[in-house]
C-alpha cells in the first residue's frame, strides 16, 4: 500500500534569529520566527509525512505551547516524525519539496540539505528532491517578509 501526504509551512523573517532551512544554517541578515528553530522546509516535510500516515499534523505532535519544544532543532522533530510513521508500519518512499524565498539563494545549498535530510529519514539522497523558487517579487515572499515551503511525501507499507 502506498499513501501520499502534503505539507505546507510559512514563517516570518525577523532580525536577531538564525536562518535554518533543510537542517542547515544559512548566512543571512534575518532568520525565521517560530517556537522552534522555525525550519520551514523540515516542518513542511513533517506535515507531509504525518498527513500521509493519517497522523494529523506537526502542531498536534509538537505543540508550540509546549516548553519542551522551545528553540528545538527541527531535525529532532523530523526524526521523531519518522519514528511515528514507522510505528504505523510505513517507510518513506520519497519526498518532493519546494522552498519559496527571494533571498538567500538556496540552490548552492540543496545538495547538503538533501544529504542531511536523507540521513535523518534513513533514505538515499535521491529520494529527497528539494527545489527553490521565488515569487517574482509578489506577496509576502516577494517582499521578503517570510519564507514558505511545500512538500509531498510518498510512504509505503
Amino acid at each position: 500500500m502506498i499513501r501520499v501526504g502534503y505539507g505546507f509551512d510559512v514563517h516570518r523573517l525577523v532580525c536577531g534569529r538564525e536562518l535554518w532551512i533543510g537542517g542547515i544554517r544559512l548566512d543571512h541578515d534575518r532568520g525565521l520566527l517560530g517556537h522552534s528553530d522555525a525550519d520551514v522546509l523540515i516542518h513542511a516535510i513533517c506535515d507531509a509525512l504525518l498527513g500521509a500516515a493519517a497522523l494529523r499534523d506537526i502542531g498536534f505532535h509538537f505543540s508550540d505551547r509546549d516548553p519542551q519544544y522551545k528553540d528545538i532543532d527541527s531535525k529532532i522533530l523530523l526524526a521523531r516524525t519518522v519514528e511515528l510513521i514507522r510505528e504505523k508500519g510505513y517507510r518513506i518512499g520519497n519526498i518532493d519539496a519546494t522552498v519559496c524565498a527571494e533571498q538567500p539563494k538556496l540552490n548552492p545549498h540543496i545538495p547538503l540539505m538533501q544529504k542531511v535530510l536523507a540521513g535523518i529519514m534513513g533514505v538515499d539522497t535521491d529520494c529527497v528532491s528539494i527545489k527553490a523558487t521565488t515569487t517574482e517579487g509578489l506577496g509576502y515572499t516577494g517582499r521578503q517578509e517570510g519564507i514558505s515551503a511545500h512538500a509531498v511525501a510518498l510512504i509505503e507499507k
